[in-house]
C-alpha cells in the first residue's frame, strides 16, 4: 500500500468514526421510540446490496458494540475497573484489560439475539443457517443494544451500594427484562403470525435459554 492509499484509508476511517456521533444518537432514539420498527427496518435492509444498507442508521451489531463500549465508560468513570480484569483466577486470567471485557461482554449479550433468532427460525420450520439466521439475528441486535443499556446501568447503580441506588439498580434491571421480553412476544407473533399465547411461549423459551447460557458464560469468568 502507498502512501496515497493510507492517506485515502484513513480518510474514510476517520469519516466513519466520525460519522457515528451524528448516527449513534438517531439509532439509539429510533430504538427507545419504534423498537419494533427498527427491526423491521433491519430486515428490509437485509435485501439491499452491502453498499446501501443502514445508509441512515448504524448497523445493528455495531449499535450494540458502540452501546457496551458508553456503558463501558460510565462503569469506569463512577466505579472503577471491574473486578474480573484485576482478577487472576480461572478464565479471568484472559480479560487482562478493559478491551478484552468489551469483548467477553459483547459476547454474552450477542447472546440474546443468536437464541432468539435460532427460536424463530426453528419455529418457522426453517433450516438454521448462515442465510437464515443473519436477518433474525441483526434485528435483534438494536433491542438488545438497549437492553444492554439498561443492565449496564443497573449494575453501575447497584455497585455504587447506596440504599437507593440498589433499589433503582433492581428496579431497572427488572424493567429491562420485561421491556425486552414484551418486545418479544409482539416479535413472535407478528412474525409466525401465531397466537399471543404460542407468542409467549417460544419468547419465555428464548428468554430463558438466553439468560441461563449468560449466566453460565459470567460464571466462568468470576
Amino acid at each position: 500500500m502507498n502512501f496515497f492509499n493510507l492517506l485515502q484509508s484513513l480518510d474514510e476511517l476517520l469519516y466513519e468514526v466520525m460519522s457515528w456521533l451524528v448516527f449513534y444518537p438517531i439509532t439509539l432514539w429510533r430504538t427507545l421510540t419504534r423498537p419494533l420498527q427498527m427491526m423491521d427496518y433491519s430486515d428490509s435492509e437485509q435485501g439491499d446490496a452491502s453498499d446501501q444498507q443502514y445508509t441512515d442508521t448504524l448497523s445493528p451489531p455495531l449499535f450494540l458494540l458502540l452501546s457496551l463500549i458508553l456503558v463501558h465508560a460510565a462503569e469506569i468513570a463512577l466505579v472503577g475497573n471491574d473486578a474480573v480484569v484485576a482478577s487472576k483466577v480461572g478464565l479471568s486470567a484472559f480479560v487482562s484489560n478493559n478491551t478484552d471485557l468489551i469483548m467477553l461482554r459483547i459476547v454474552m449479550y450477542s447472546l440474546f439475539p443468536v437464541l432468539m433468532a435460532t427460536r424463530m427460525v426453528r419455529a418457522q420450520k426453517l433450516q438454521v443457517n448462515r442465510d437464515t439466521l443473519r436477518a433474525p439475528f441483526y434485528s435483534q441486535c438494536y433491542v438488545a443494544a438497549v437492553l444492554a443499556m439498561l443492565l449496564g446501568g443497573a449494575v453501575i447503580l447497584i455497585k455504587l451500594a447506596h440504599g437507593w441506588s440498589v433499589l433503582a439498580g433492581f428496579g431497572l434491571a427488572v424493567f429491562g427484562l420485561l421491556w425486552f421480553g414484551f418486545l418479544q412476544i409482539v416479535w413472535f407473533n407478528q412474525h409466525l403470525k401465531c397466537g399471543r399465547l404460542r407468542a409467549l411461549g417460544h419468547a419465555s423459551r428464548a428468554m430463558v435459554e438466553s439468560l441461563i447460557a449468560m449466566f453460565l458464560l459470567s460464571s466462568l469468568f468470576n
